[in-house]
């Protein structure tokens, strides 16, 4: 079998065989027939799979794989509303001698911010927000059950919101169960996938190009470019403006309990051992105008840094608005001691494997991106080893401040070895940092 065909069968449905075609991609690597680079200075921890929606249908281990293939310094995935793609993701990346961390994303609402946008368009009160370097996926108790809470939530959503846009679109029309839960390993869809699948029924029913288009433009009321059928980004874009956000047929303001509370979100992610993670867009809405208030109520109840998307605010060459917000907003982040998560989300066509570093907009900030890499990557192994990860009572008593707390989780996941992480076990809250890093360092 081919390297190409291992490959492709890293984004199988099938965990057996993705398992499988890892390990001989990795046989292939340690005969030398596959080169694999030094490790570099770029990351990526914000990447979704396809156990939510990846553009490009890359699984947990098939994320692994290509992040070592282009020697990323630290990897790390983050699921909607789910953690279905940490176990293999972590156990992916420690066989590739790889740093990785896992996370999950989700919409929650902000009841000091109800009248303000933030970072979900048009919807006030509501915005994004995350959780990573959890320890593992199989939580107990009331972690639990808010975690199955998410994912009831969001599939719930799809559903009431299929059936209007159902209406909408007739003759084109879906079966959640046969159209839509099988673009996904383990059924959870997302908007994205209602999109494709929505495409696909189109396609089905028009098979002339023209009438396809003309199809598309009376139900969406826009002009439509061929080039887009039947399923590019342009006409998955369209559908999911014209028909799911808000002024869209389908959209309905989401009423009271369709999302957690923040604060409820931020207490499950701390609880399950992740750091919560306030989301940033690009600082052009009513909430992020005001982004002091908004960390000032998101580290209230308990966030610990910042995610943030680079690829959305800079174009090469031109310095607008939204650079300028990114810069500040990263300042901010540096002046209150809060790591920056990064990545580029790859859940929409068009989105890079990972950002371009070395562009003069964004050098700056390498450094600083790749210090918040490192904390989430220490933080993880730390928090799975021994329960000493950056938000548990042991930091909050070794470190006098924030910044000698982030220095050493810094320094910690800039030194450990991917292979070495079992060094980190059976650490007690007697441990003192001092000898944690001799651990590593020995």
């Amino acid at each position: 079998m081919t390297i190409e065909e291992l490959e492709g069968q890293l984004d199988s449905f099938e965990a057996v065989e993705r398992k499988r075609a890892l390990a001989e991609l990795c046989e292939l690597a340690e005969l030398g027939k596959i080169d694999l680079p030094q490790i570099g200075a770029i990351v990526n921890i914000h990447c979704h799979t396809f156990f939510s929606y990846n553009t490009y249908g890359y699984s947990p281990s098939k994320f692994a794989w290509l992040a070592r293939k282009r020697g990323l310094a630290v990897a790390g995935v983050a699921d909607f509303d789910v953690l279905d793609a940490l176990e293999e993701f972590l156990d992916a990346a420690r066989l590739l001698g790889l740093k990785g961390c896992a996370g999950l994303e989700s919409r929650v609402f902000v009841p000091e911010f109800a009248t303000r946008v933030m970072t979900s368009p048009g919807e006030p009160g509501i915005t994004y927000h995350m959780g990573v370097g959890f320890p593992r996926a199989n939580l107990t108790g009331q972690a639990d059950d808010f975690l199955q809470s998410l994912r009831r939530m969001a599939q719930q959503r799809n559903r009431d919101l299929m059936g209007r846009v159902n209406e909408h679109l007739r003759p084109v029309e879906l079966d959640y169960e046969r159209d839509v839960l099988v673009l996904t390993p383990s059924g959870n869809a997302t908007e994205r996938h209602m999109c494709l699948a929505y495409a696909r029924k189109a396609k089905d029913l028009f098979d002339d190009t023209e009438e396809l288009g003309a199809f598309w433009a009376q139900k969406l009321g826009v002009e439509i470019d061929p080039a887009s059928l039947p399923e590019n980004r342009g006409i998955l874009d369209a559908v999911r403006a014209k028909t799911m956000k808000r002024g869209g047929v389908g959209y309905v303001p989401p009423g009271k309990g369709a999302f957690p509370l923040m604060a409820d979100m931020n207490r499950f992610v701390a609880a399950a051992g992740g750091i919560p993670v306030l989301t940033w867009l690009d600082g052009t809405s009513d909430g992020e105008k005001d982004i002091e208030e908004l960390l000032e109520v998101s580290m209230s109840t308990g966030a610990a840094a910042i995610n943030v998307i680079p690829d959305r605010n800079y174009t090469p060459g031109a310095k607008d608005e939204k650079l300028a917000n990114l810069y500040a907003v990263v300042e901010l982040a540096e002046k209150l001691g809060l790591p920056v998560v990064m990545g580029t989300e790859m859940n929409s066509p068009g989105q890079k494997f990972v950002d371009d570093f070395g562009t003069d907009e964004l050098r700056p900030l390498a450094p600083i991106f790749l210090k918040g890499a490192h904390i989430v990557y220490a933080h993880s192994v730390l928090q799975q080893k021994c329960g000493l990860g950056y938000v548990s009572d042991w930091a909050a008593k070794n470190f006098e401040n924030v910044e000698h707390k982030n220095e050493f989780y810094r320094n910690l996941g800039a030194s450990l070895d991917p292979r070495d992480e079992d060094k980190l076990s059976g650490l007690s809250e007697g441990s003192t940092s001092r000898e944690i890093l001799e651990i590593v360092n020995s």
